[in-house]
């Protein structure tokens, strides 16, 4: 416990020590390198929009959420439950969606999340109504380029893929490995 905690302190300090901690951790689950970079990315990206949301007086967990289901909805047509839904993931478990999406739903979902955090910084609106405005114009821009990708790709971004076939089996080995030690 007391390593634990120093290396959090040290983390602290140091935030690149985190994200290296991250980076391990989906390493370790089997996720590809390139994938990892941009769900780091992400969650930065993420990270200055909730702030951002923050300083113009969202503080509500439920609020977010709305604001997140626009962003979903504006970009990709959907909700995060949707989402969900359509991935064929557990839908009251606490897995992360951006865990099962492909790098295309990664790279649009960075889009509308960062264009939101621009807009939001340049007009600077206040309250959950504006803010909301704001968050669907964001994730327009990330919805007509994700449209006009498909167009150009012959397919939607929009993928049935999802990493729990990989996470059961890591597990699984892990569970495997720690009977055989003990």
């Amino acid at each position: 416990m007391a390593k634990v905690g120093q290396e959090r302190i040290e983390e602290i300090e140091n935030p690149e020590l985190a994200q290296e901690r991250m980076k391990q951790l989906y390493e370790a689950k089997g996720y590809p390198s390139d994938w990892i970079d941009k769900r780091l990315r992400g969650v930065a990206i993420r990270q200055n929009l909730t702030n951002e949301w923050k300083s113009r007086g969202i503080m509500k967990q439920k609020d977010f959420s709305i604001l997140t289901a626009e962003i979903s909805r504006a970009t990709f047509g959907i909700t995060p439950n949707e989402y969900k839904k359509h991935k064929k993931l557990p839908q009251k478990s606490k897995i992360n969606l951006r865990d099962h999406m492909t790098d295309l739903e990664l790279i649009f979902t960075m889009l509308g999340e960062k264009v939101t955090t621009e807009i939001s910084k340049k007009e600077k609106p206040r309250g959950m109504n504006e803010n909301k405005k704001v968050a669907t114009r964001g994730e327009n821009v990330a919805g007509k380029t994700r449209k006009e990708t498909e167009k150009e790709i012959g397919k939607s971004v929009i993928s049935k893929k999802n990493y729990l076939k990989k996470r059961t089996i890591l597990f699984t080995e892990l569970k495997t490995a720690k009977k055989i030690t003990n």
